[in-house]
């Protein structure tokens, strides 16, 4: 039996078990590599069918050990990551509160860790004493005091190298003499989708360091095990008793495949593609039409796609991104077990609630942005708080709607609509009346009071780009700030923008943006969210409005 057909078997082994493993995930259960990275599209299962099984071999083999699960955010870890290794474990026959604990102290019945977290406020524990403690980068000093036998990192492109190696690397010392025979002690687990960005690329590098001839030894001991196996279990049924040297070669295997994994590095790239049985071609077809092109190519299709370094936003860096969640709400909703992913502005840390929403928009046929920012004169900043855009039959009456919709908490009920003529005198996204016109209304109708400032022609694209890199690099009075995770499709979009160049000097690459769209002409519409920013920069930064004079208290 070779190793392909000991995956085959493995397979249909969980599907008796009424569970399913794409090859992607039964590979990385089987090569169990120390370290493993797995870079994935979306629907691959790399939470739900890599590092649940990761997780739970780890905590059960290493009985008492401490392991780190590490996000970005906590809030990520709240409704991505906990969710989906709760829900495989739960198909696996464990029950919370019996098997596993979450966030509180453990009953009495459960074995005590080798040793104990200083609170349990934070912590998965397991029965036989393991534990698993949520590492999540914007709360500092999260893993201080910890001596961890096992590292999960997910989303990793969104992980802060920097801090993953000053604050948690050290702390994966585990604990030697208790765990040293164990293959999985000092693991590491690195899932993610393909990034976009040199900062979210650091884990790429593990594919120089993947020893192809140590992956094959282990493939080549797994299908040996698998053959050995059934040899016994066929005598077994015929009432033979094993030879006693069928045994003994069966732990030879098992010794040396422990030595193999326990120094083996095993990376991957896969696309959605690999788990079409389960998702379906449907899906990959809607993918393809609502994703930006961008983030299809990366998250759907796992295709390493380069930045630009001559584009349109040349002067931005990974400075001009931060990172602000409520964790007074968000620890809230984990003491409550409400792990949903719905969420409003009140999550956000990073809005001020008595001052205005100032917003800069995009119209077209298929595609209608808008961006939310409120700048920080004092500071010096723009601070661009949430990006939204609708596709296709959902026009600008819904995405004012979803606008609306998180941002009914905000007190100030104000927005101020920056606007160029673009936005007047015609319409094809939702009836006879114009851009402003639908929007003033609408607006209105939903109980929020609008300014609206006109700022004239659109700016030339030679203008434009010296006004906006000039913030970027802090020479102007507002320097744009980014919510990393409210913004992912706009920065994705912003990052990649080119320069087209021509008799009349150069320009903002849109070519083909405003013809029909078709699943092979996606990728060029990639620039429709970028304008709304460019708007509403330039709006705050030409053309600022007093604060003080502008407030309404309305019912969103």
């Amino acid at each position: 039996m070779d190793f392909n057909a000991a995956l085959r078997t493995e397979a249909l082994a969980g599907q008796d078990n009424l569970m399913y493993f794409n090859r992607p995930q039964l590979l990385c259960q089987l090569i169990a590599a120390n370290t493993t990275v797995l870079v994935a599209g979306r629907r691959t299962g790399k939470t739900d069918g890599v590092g649940a099984p990761f997780v739970y071999r780890n905590m059960q083999r290493m009985a008492g050990s401490t392991g780190g699960i590490v996000v970005p955010t906590f809030k990520h870890g709240l409704t991505n990551t906990i969710p989906a290794l709760v829900t495989a474990w739960r198909r696996y026959g464990l029950i919370e509160g019996k098997h596993f604990v979450i966030g509180k102290t453990p009953p009495k019945s459960f074995a005590q860790p080798l040793r104990k977290p200083l609170n349990s406020e934070h912590v998965i524990y397991f029965c036989n004493g393991s534990v698993a403690v949520i590492l999540s980068q914007d709360r500092p000093g999260a893993a201080n005091g910890l001596t961890l036998s096992w590292l999960l990192i997910d989303e990793a492109r969104f992980i802060d190298h920097t801090k993953l190696k000053q604050e948690i690397f050290p702390a994966n010392g585990g604990v030697r003499d208790t765990f040293a025979r164990h293959s999985c002690n000092h693991s590491m687990l690195v899932l993610s989708d393909m990034p976009q960005t040199s900062k979210g690329s650091w884990f790429l590098h593990y594919r120089e360091s993947m020893d192809n001839d140590i992956i094959e030894c282990i493939q080549g001991i797994v299908a040996e095990q698998w053959r050995l196996k059934t040899r016994i279990e066929q005598m077994l049924e015929k009432g033979v008793t094993p030879p006693e040297y069928l045994r003994k070669y069966r732990r030879q295997l098992d010794r040396k495949l422990n030595r193999l994994r326990s120094v083996a590095v095993y990376y991957r790239e896969c696309s959605t593609i690999e788990n079409l049985q389960l998702v379906g071609e449907k899906y990959i077809a809607q993918m393809k039409r609502d994703l930006t092109p961008l983030t299809f190519q990366t998250s759907i299709l796992c295709k390493r796609i380069g930045i630009a370094k001559d584009g349109f936003y040349s002067s931005m860096r990974e400075r001009h991104k931060y990172t602000a969640d409520n964790g007074t709400l968000l620890d809230d909703r984990w003491e409550s077990a409400d792990y949903s992913a719905h969420f409003d502005c009140s999550v956000d840390s990073d809005l001020d609630p008595d001052a205005p929403i100032c917003i800069g928009m995009d119209y077209n046929a298929n595609i209608n942005w808008i961006v939310a920012a409120q700048p920080d004169d004092d500071g010096g900043v723009l601070r661009v708080l949430k990006s939204f855009y609708v596709k296709y039959d959902r026009k600008l009456k819904e995405l004012i709607e979803d606008f609306c919709t998180y941002y009914a908490p905000h007190r100030n009920k104000t927005i101020i609509f920056y606007y160029d003529s673009t936005a007047l005198g015609s319409n094809y996204a939702v009836n006879d009346q114009d851009f402003r016109w639908v929007i003033e209304n609408e607006f209105e109708r939903h109980g929020w009071h609008i300014e609206s400032v006109y700022i004239g022609q659109p700016m030339h694209h030679h203008e434009k780009h010296l006004l906006i890199n000039r913030g970027f690099a802090g020479r102007q009075r507002l320097q744009p700030m980014f919510n990393e995770f409210n913004n992912t499709d706009l920065l994705l979009a912003i990052q990649s923008a080119g320069i087209s160049r021509g008799r009349n000097g150069f320009s903002k690459y849109k070519a083909g943006e405003k013809l029909k769209e078709t699943e092979e002409d996606l990728l060029e519409h990639r620039t429709d969210g970028t304008d709304a920013f460019d708007t509403v920069y330039i709006g705050c930064e030409k053309f600022p409005q007093d604060p003080g004079v502008l407030s309404f208290s309305g019912i969103c």
